[in-house]
């Protein structure tokens, strides 16, 4: 039968993109893994591989189509045998119905790269094939074209195979990892965490655009389209502020011994062109201080709390229209200098639109540093699910009391660490603050 090919989810917040552009035409013969559609995402605008191979017999959606949600058939391929008569059959109404009542994006899988592979296109719903096959209870048993000749290589037995894909459906991923079992055996599949609360509490809602437009009557205004990244930003951050119960932790910290610190390292790094900045030292200091208080090391799960082992921090990168979040895998075991030149690489990428993926999701903690725009102080919004996230201020020289009771002058920096209650109590948040702070104003204690 022929297959349905849907707009996969390409990112792990992608819930519609527009279909940029076609690179393959009716009537032309698709091999598996070759590109044939750029999708641009919340996040990007990225290339989208076939999982099978065919003819590809009807363009649903045409390039240039936004708005186009996860899931939707955008064409069908023909597999050996078939013609454009066979279009029509390829689903009965009834298990449309079904596909449309259950459909939702898939979760992102492990490994992600710059240009999706076809494992991870596949896992978030780029092809299906209709109607699916029964089970013997019964119950349809969803399972992709390639999944389906894996399972037939390996001798494995589908029935057996939860499937980790849309609808439950199963997809290469799940039959890559199995081994073949005898056919009798019912294996109990463990029951995936929830990441979520069952129901979500009902939020309150503003005036809606036709509202706000009659305020407006008569006054000179430009109505400006939200893109995708604008509208994800919109309802991430509001679905945080509703659903995280922040509460804000402030220090100030003392930078001068760290100033005279960094310019000897920079004079000492010219040559191999290297030069770090005070923000490197932050994350590096956030890093080992995650390290020294792991139980900050946290992110909430729903129905439960991770805490995590490395130190994977995430650092606010502002773009035209957002902002990303590239994170820094296991900063605590990294090199300043080589902090500085992977944070440079990221934040140009992020301006670009060039991340992948698996570069901007994760992490326990964030950094939004606003000290070069003059801000002294603000307070930042979680990212979720991190447990917290540092809004840091300018340095700035003001008049200070020192240690031997005398007034005196120092370069001091606003810190606030907004905080999830629901992972991280007062004092654990204020014992991670004062980690970080005395990171920064001991700098060779980073080195050790």
């Amino acid at each position: 039968m022929p297959v349905e090919i849907l707009m996969p989810a390409l990112s792990p917040t992608m819930e519609e993109g527009t279909l940029a552009k076609w690179l393959v035409k009716e009537g032309d013969e698709i091999t598996a893994g070759q590109i044939i559609a750029e999708i641009e995402t919340d996040k990007a605008t990225m290339e989208f591989e076939a999982v099978d191979e065919g003819t590809l017999g009807k363009i649903l959606i045409s390039e240039g189509t936004e708005g186009v949600k996860v899931n939707t058939p955008i064409a069908v391929l023909l597999e050996e045998g078939e013609s454009a008569d066979d279009i029509g059959k390829a689903q009965p109404e009834a298990d449309k119905a079904d596909a449309g009542a259950e459909a939702a994006p898939a979760p992102k899988a492990k490994g992600a790269s710059e240009k999706p592979a076809p494992a991870e296109s596949e896992s978030a719903g780029s092809q299906t094939k209709a109607p699916p096959a029964p089970s013997a209870d019964g119950k349809r048993l969803f399972a992709s074209p390639l999944a389906r000749r894996i399972a037939a290589d390996k001798g494995l037995d589908l029935k057996q195979i939860k499937g980790s894909g849309p609808h439950g459906r199963i997809v290469k991923a799940d039959v890559e990892g199995a081994s073949a079992a005898p056919r009798s055996a019912q294996p109990t599949a463990a029951k995936p965490a929830e990441t979520a609360p069952a129901k979500a509490a009902a939020m309150a809602s503003g005036p809606t655009a036709d509202q706000v437009a009659r305020m407006f009557e008569g006054r000179d205004y430009e109505e400006v389209k939200l893109d995708g990244m604008r509208k994800t930003v919109a309802a991430r951050l509001t679905e945080a502020k509703q659903t995280i119960p922040h509460f804000y932790l402030r220090r100030s910290v003392q930078l001068d011994a760290l100033m005279k610190f960094r310019a000897r390292l920079n004079k000492q790094l010219e040559p191999r062109g290297v030069k770090l900045s005070v923000n490197d030292f932050i994350i590096k200091a956030c890093a080992l201080g995650l390290q020294k208080v792991p139980d900050a090391n946290a992110v909430w799960a729903g129905d439960r709390i991770l805490r995590l082992k490395p130190s994977d921090v995430a650092v606010a990168v502002a773009v035209d229209g957002g902002l990303f979040t590239p994170v820094i895998k296991d900063a605590h075991m990294k090199t300043l200098s080589a902090l500085s030149a992977e944070m440079k690489d990221l934040a140009a990428r992020a301006r670009n639109r060039k991340l992948a993926p698996h570069e901007y999701v994760g992490g326990s903690f964030a950094i939004s540093n606003l000290g070069m725009f003059g801000i002294e102080n603000f307070d930042a919004v979680i990212n979720p699910p991190h447990g917290s996230i540092l809004a840091v201020g300018a340095g700035i020289k003001q008049p200070v009391v020192g240690a031997d009771g005398e007034l005196t002058t120092a370069t001091v920096m606003s810190m606030t660490l907004s905080v999830d209650h629901r992972v991280i109590d007062g004092a654990l948040g204020a014992e991670f603050l004062a980690a970080v702070i005395e990171n920064l104003e001991n700098p060779l204690v980073m080195l050790a």
